[in-house]
């Protein structure tokens, strides 16, 4: 945590086979056990006129399925920040779900984190809740001796490439496996 930024810098889990079933709650809240002081003045949902913004979560629900705790806690504004809604229901969904399903395949390592940025253009909620808008979300997956890495833009805008640099994109992500259950 940054208190100064009032949110999350880093996070880091192991995402194990998928044996858990709690559902995930649909109320959000302050976490009790971090000051006051180093985290988001409220819980309530992020709104702002002609702004779609998601109360995003750094470490999904479904992967702390396994804990009626964990699951629960997954909801604690520590681990929730402003998320244009294209990309937390975009680019940030599917690296969620390549977690989902790689997951039963073996363990993994999920290394992820916040970059801020200077942009006040997008600070919708800092009167709000006390927090700024991220500018970009990073990831990054390790499998035994293959990883995946993501910085993703968190703004509605699609990712802008150079015609230049189109020739370093791989030409594809991991796939989803098939018969993979993403819930």
């Amino acid at each position: 945590m940054d208190c100064d930024k009032r949110g999350a810098v880093k996070f880091q889990y192991n995402a194990q086979h998928d044996d858990g079933g709690f559902k995930r709650h649909k109320s959000f809240h302050i976490d009790p056990n971090v000051a006051s002081s180093c985290q988001q003045l409220s819980a309530k949902t992020y709104k702002k006129k002609g702004q779609r913004y998601d109360r995003g979560h750094l470490v999904p629900a479904n992967h702390l399925d396994y804990s009626k705790v964990a699951i629960r806690q997954s909801n604690f504004m520590t681990n929730i920040l402003p998320q244009a809604a294209n990309m937390n229901r975009g680019a940030w969904l599917l690296t969620e779900e390549i977690t989902e399903c790689y997951r039963d395949i073996d363990e993994l390592l999920i290394i992820g984190g916040v970059l801020w940025g200077n942009n006040p253009n997008d600070d919708f909620f800092t009167e709000s809740h006390g927090v700024k808008t991220p500018d970009a979300f990073w990831k990054v997956i390790i499998r035994n001796d293959r990883t995946i890495a993501w910085i993703i833009p968190n703004n509605a805008e699609s990712i802008p490439v150079e015609e230049y640099l189109k020739h370093e994109k791989p030409e594809y992500s991991w796939m989803i496996p098939q018969g993979c259950n993403k819930v």
